[in-house]
């Protein structure tokens, strides 16, 4: 992988984490059409999600912070839990991404390879664009009711984040898309669901770095990680910022137009 390869896979993952069209599955795709060396290039992957992920803590860095003092009070003092649950937004805030987390954290650790095995190819992403296209595509049919998020809404959303993880499924365009079928206040589902990215990405991207170790990694390609976290971590931060307002105009939709163009011409390219 040359630098010019690396900025535009970096750019690439930074562009598309966000945006309702699937990183992984344009990733696979990139590779496909460059034929790259898959091993480098899942350390590649790895490290721009770091700074995608870096992104998202820049962004909601006053939500985060809030959060963060919440969890430690409750932390300090577990026995207010209760007392505390109507007038702390924050601590149920952290308790409703915890929440949404387990259907993720158990697909993750018992198919994640099966899934990678059966759809990390450049036919089986481009069917799930055409799926993602669909789904969000439905979205122009429902209405913002203005509930509120609540323990069973966001395990729901949590399933939807769980089928996120077949490469080629945007996570953004599944989570999104489910919390408008269900009604939520476009502010919630904007603050909500990239925040709840956070802790499973991270999990999922740690233990894929674990996996794979970094005595693998030969030093002269250290520069094209440093190069990609940041090109990543600088346009997954515009492209977040994007995002929210086109999803907050309710336009979130046309972003289909594009899902199955892209998987229809994949699928015309590679069979």
């Amino acid at each position: 992988m040359d630098y010019f390869e690396s900025f535009l896979i970096a750019l690439l993952q930074g562009v598309t984490e966000f945006l309702p069209i699937s990183s992984s599955g344009h990733i696979v795709i990139m590779q496909g059409l460059l034929g790259q060396d898959l091993d480098q290039g899942m350390v590649f992957n790895i490290i721009t999600h770091f700074g995608t992920l870096g992104s998202i803590v820049i962004y909601f860095r006053k939500e985060l912070g809030e959060m963060a003092v919440s969890a430690w009070q409750v932390f300090s003092r577990p026995t207010t839990i209760v007392s505390r649950w109507q007038e702390d937004e924050a601590m149920r805030f952290n308790m409703y991404v915890l929440l949404s987390m387990i259907p993720a954290g158990v697909v993750g650790f018992t198919l994640r390879h099966q899934l990678n095995d059966l759809f990390a190819n450049p036919v089986g992403v481009a069917s799930m664009f055409i799926v993602t296209g669909s789904f969000l595509y439905v979205t122009r049919f429902f209405h913002e009711k203005n509930r509120a998020l609540t323990t069973g809404n966001t395990f729901i959303i949590g399933i939807a984040q769980a089928f996120a993880l077949i490469p080629g499924i945007s996570r953004s365009g599944a989570t999104i898309s489910m919390a408008i079928y269900l009604g939520i206040n476009r502010d919630d589902i904007a603050k909500f669901t990239f925040i709840m990215m956070l802790p499973v990405v991270a999990g999922a991207t740690l233990v894929e770095l674990l996996e794979i170790g970094a005595g693998g990694v030969e030093a002269s390609y250290y520069p094209h990680l440093l190069l990609g976290f940041f090109v990543a971590l600088l346009s997954g931060y515009y492209s977040l910022k994007y995002l929210i307002r086109i999803f907050k105009s309710g336009h979130i939709h046309h972003f289909s137009w594009y899902c199955w163009a892209v998987g229809g011409l994949t699928l015309w390219y590679f069979i």
